[in-house]
């Protein structure tokens, strides 16, 4: 890990942890460990946004979350989110999402929201490593209730790594700003059945209610899943910049268990459903059982 890496990381988690206050580009640089001009140069450089540009978009994308989950009042998320007056934080609103605050939490409707990747964990391609020990893995059966899912579809893409590349990262945002049954987006290898010619097993999508009858985003589809049983396999908590090899211990203990040893049998006529990795919770996927 680099230096400058190292550096900008830190002004994204000091960012993160005042969102709601006003950040100054000192404190930024006192983060960082450099000079306030470096520092700006540095962010730019390895986020693609001023500092600024990536604090309003992080407040805004914040603020959309409210009005779509909370009842609150325009006046109180604009003042709550550090913005100095109402009419400039409506303002800049519509000219992120497009629609004006009000409209938005009368009616939420999908918007591409800002996701503040951290440099740390940047990387698109994971690197191959030894695991030279598989740690605890809990599992659990659970039910999933019949549902559908707004799904973004990729090409040839098996993975996350080759689906960003065919997609873009940035489809996580869009679905994030959607209401899920389950309280977050999620990723999933279908089953062949549902999936259409010329496009990939692997896709993000949101899960939502068996009625859900609005229009959806351009580019995206709908499916319909069945009611049904999955083992939920979680990993314990990591250091967020050892995703990848919480991930592939975690797949590798999935695919030496036998079900069987508790009744059950893999379910392959159901996707098999990848959760955003999270350290402080660990990794989790689950995978349908009958």
């Amino acid at each position: 890990m680099t230096d400058k890496v190292e550096a900008v990381q830190r002004m994204q988690n000091y960012i993160e942890a005042n969102l709601t206050e006003r950040v100054t580009l000192a404190e930024l640089s006192e983060a960082a460990h450099l000079s306030p001009w470096y520092s700006a140069r540095l962010f730019k450089e390895l986020t693609g946004l001023t500092p600024a540009d990536y604090i309003r978009r992080l407040k805004l994308s914040k603020s959309a979350l409210k009005l779509r989950d909370e009842a609150c009042r325009i006046i109180d998320v604009a003042y709550d989110m550090g913005f100095g007056s109402v009419d400039g934080y409506q303002r800049e609103f519509f000219r992120e999402f497009g629609c004006n605050p009000k409209e938005y939490a009368l009616n939420p409707i999908p918007l591409s929201l800002f996701t503040p990747y951290g440099v740390k964990f940047r990387g698109l391609w994971k690197e191959t490593k030894r695991m030279e020990t598989i740690k605890n893995v809990f599992i659990q059966v659970i039910d999933r209730p019949s549902r559908k899912v707004i799904i973004k579809r990729g090409q040839t893409a098996t993975e996350y790594w080759t689906y960003c590349q065919e997609v873009g990262c940035d489809v996580w945002g869009i679905l994030t700003s959607m209401k899920s049954l389950f309280g977050e987006p999620v990723c999933l290898w279908l089953p062949e059945k549902y999936c259409k010619p010329g496009t990939s097993e692997y896709v993000q999508g949101v899960e939502v209610s068996d009625d859900f009858n609005d229009s959806v985003p351009d580019g995206f589809d709908i499916i319909a899943l069945p009611n049904a049983k999955y083992m939920m396999f979680q990993g314990e908590p990591f250091e967020e910049e050892n995703y990848c090899e919480a991930i592939e211990a975690l797949q590798t203990a999935m695919n030496r268990y036998d079900p069987a040893l508790i009744g059950y049998s893999w379910d392959d006529a159901n996707p098999r459903i990848q959760l955003e990795p999270i350290g402080t919770r660990g990794y989790i996927e689950l995978r349908a059982v009958k």
